[in-house]
């Protein structure tokens, strides 16, 4: 143990002699190493955030919510022409399923539509993510309220012109002004805002709920745009009880869905059941296809730092091939010769990949400050990039170090003669 230890004292300090009296020989053989652990490590941290941040907005919802609609959510086996002459599903639709349906905690009706403006005074904010919803929509979707409430069932039944908006939207609309009971302009028409969301945090919540959203009665879009209008995509939002047997539950809707519209026996589906669990699985495969391609483009950026640290080390051989022959005179093993080079080209890798990972790091802290998302280079990613380093170091070492513990002491020190 102790020689190890001695032999890793003196490669180290070799590897501190190499990069001072060959500064900039040194850091450029580095350059690869740090290009390729900052590309590596970059893409992994970043993937491993967004990732990160996908679940926790995700985490409101139970993933066993089932969203049914004309459209899906994920690739389809369904050619595209056959998908868009599937009929949007109605509101009397959702009233049959939600008192027909059993194994059900609660369901509610809601719009996919576009961004609008909203006004209040002089002051507007523009790209408004609107969520027209029943009100049961609070009881699947968990909600905090800094002030105010969500609407009733008469309310939502009604249609009536009531909105609760989201944190950020409040906040550019009233400022210090106390929101609840003032009047807003959105569609043309005047709202009455009766609630502010809690601030969340950016997100990517299907179908709203976060800071830029404002939430109001889905029949106020069913009497404004009609029901077969292209520019909402109604859904129904399905939250089975704990336990439920998702596969059960899923043929029961779609057998009662189909009896409704009476679709023929042989006839496939003209609806989407989509399962929110299915959503995440097609993220984590879209994460890790985002994850594989960085490595792939990574790995040559570590074939060429490969290539710059055997060579530095081929040229610190022959320029200690006369310290080498003196060695050996001495008494020192081939493992010795082989292990000193060895060591010397992984700790060369670990300072390049710690300069890559540096990097990493401050941008890191550089664009969680300028965006509003948290980039995190975790410890996971650090070991890794740590041990790839040395990984590299290792493979790029190799011959060097065999050339260098094969020569012949005699030879050696006449060459540095």
């Amino acid at each position: 143990m102790l020689l190890y230890l001695r032999l890793l004292k003196e490669s180290f300090a070799f590897a501190m002699n190499a990069l001072r009296n060959n500064k900039l020989r040194t850091m450029l053989s580095l350059l690869g190493v740090t290009i390729g652990i900052f590309s590596i490590i970059a893409v992994l941290a970043a993937v491993d955030s967004l990732d990160r941040k996908i679940k926790a907005d995700l985490s409101t919802l139970d993933k066993n919510t089932i969203y049914l609609t004309s459209q899906s959510f994920g690739p389809s086996d369904i050619p595209r022409w056959k998908r868009e002459q599937f009929p949007n599903v109605k509101y009397e639709e959702y009233q049959y399923l939600k008192t027909s349906l059993t194994d059900v905690e609660n369901s509610c009706f809601q719009y996919f539509t576009g961004s609008q403006n909203i006004k209040y005074e002089s002051k507007t904010v523009s790209n408004v993510n609107m969520v027209g919803v029943t009100s049961e929509f609070l009881d699947i979707q968990r909600m905090e309220f800094d002030k105010g409430r969500f609407f009733n069932e008469l309310e939502s039944n009604s249609g009536r012109q009531v909105v609760v908006l989201g944190h950020d939207i409040a906040e550019q609309l009233f400022e210090n002004v106390d929101p609840i009971g003032k009047t807003i302009r959105m569609y043309g028409q005047r709202f009455t805002v009766i609630g502010v969301t809690k601030k969340k945090g950016s997100g990517m919540d299907i179908g709203g709920g976060d800071d830029t959203s404002a939430f109001f009665p889905a029949s106020f879009l069913r009497s404004y745009y009609g029901d077969n209008n292209p520019n909402v995509l109604p859904v129904v939002v399905i939250k089975p009880e704990k336990g439920t047997d998702m596969d059960a539950l899923k043929g029961q809707i779609s057998q009662k869905l189909r009896n409704f519209r009476g679709v023929k026996q042989g006839e496939i589906d003209n609806f989407f059941i989509n399962v929110l669990s299915g959503f995440t699985d097609m993220i984590d495969g879209v994460i890790s296809n985002m994850k594989f391609g960085g490595w792939i483009i990574s790995l040559f950026s570590l074939l060429v730092g490969g290539f710059g640290i055997a060579n530095i080390m081929f040229v610190s051989v022959k320029e200690r091939t006369n310290l080498i022959g003196i060695q050996k005179s001495l008494g020192a093993k081939n493992k010795f010769i082989l292990f000193q080079f060895l060591f010397e080209a992984i700790i060369l890798c670990v300072i390049g990949g710690m300069i890559g990972l540096l990097l990493v790091w401050i941008i890191a802290l550089i664009l969680t400050k300028a965006l509003d998302f948290e980039f995190v280079l975790g410890l996971g990613n650090i070991i890794l990039g740590t041990s790839l380093a040395a990984i590299i170091g290792l493979i790029s070492g190799i011959l060097p170090a065999v050339s260098a513990s094969r020569l012949d002491p005699v030879e050696a020190i006449r060459s540095g003669m």
